[in-house]
């Protein structure tokens, strides 16, 4: 069995694949910043850990680990002229910087296993171009170039690759599905007509993980309803 740093484990996306991993055995050390969360499954255990830190410890985990994955975001979706460059900045702290110490912390412990990988999320948004995400687009556009970036540097030991969703029924999209008019208006936007669950991402993040994707790195997944590929 496996053993996953989860960063961001307490909600949303982070929440259902530390179920998931955990129910199929393997061991999860998940993070919380600001909502403590327990579970009753053994196989997991959170910490507390607030990514925005100048120095990120984690003492909490063995010298050997399977694979990381960051969740932390934010989507905040404004007209450009009203986005101050400090937003962008805030943005760019906790979607790329704290991937990036993360990643750097853990990545001796990484090299110490047999089939480590790295798993980080984007959004449809960089690819297809959409008004309102350019605070999103800037980290998110970043987090893309990093995976490919060291997917090359990490190979052959190191596998990394990127999600990149489309609106998906999170906390943290919240405000995009709070009626029965916003949801099914954002289902009609894609061509599989309805919004992502946590479990559509999650499965595509566990499979990135498993040894049944051991010939994959370096790659931007779209789990997006087909909203990047397709125009019906």
């Amino acid at each position: 069995m496996a053993i996953y740093l989860i960063i961001g484990a307490s909600s949303g996306i982070g929440k259902k694949l530390a179920d998931q991993l955990a129910e199929a055995g393997h061991t999860i050390f998940g993070t919380f910043c600001k909502n403590e969360i327990h579970s009753d499954n053994l196989n997991i255990r959170f910490y507390p850990l607030n990514v925005l830190d100048e120095t990120l410890v984690f003492d909490f985990l063995p010298e050997t680990l399977s694979g990381v994955i960051y969740c932390p975001g934010s989507i905040n979706l404004r007209t450009f002229e009203r986005i101050k460059p400090a937003d962008f900045m805030t943005d760019f702290q906790l979607q790329v910087i704290g991937a990036i110490k993360t990643i750097q912390a853990v990545v001796p412990k990484l090299k110490s296993s047999e089939n480590a990988s790295i798993v980080l999320f984007s959004t449809v948004a960089v690819q297809l171009g959409l008004p309102f995400h350019s605070q999103v687009s800037v980290s998110k556009g970043a987090i893309e170039g990093l995976t490919k970036s060291l997917a090359a540097e990490f190979a052959p030991k190191i596998r990394i690759n990127c999600i990149a969703p489309s609106l998906t029924d999170t906390p943290l999209a919240a405000s995009l599905v709070n009626s029965d008019q916003k949801r099914e208006a954002n289902a009609q936007r894609h061509p599989l007509k309805r919004i992502g669950t946590t479990e559509d991402i999650a499965n595509m993040a566990e499979f990135l993980l498993s040894e049944k994707a051991s010939w994959i790195t370096g790659q931007i997944m779209h789990v997006d309803g087909g909203m990047s590929a397709v125009k019906i």
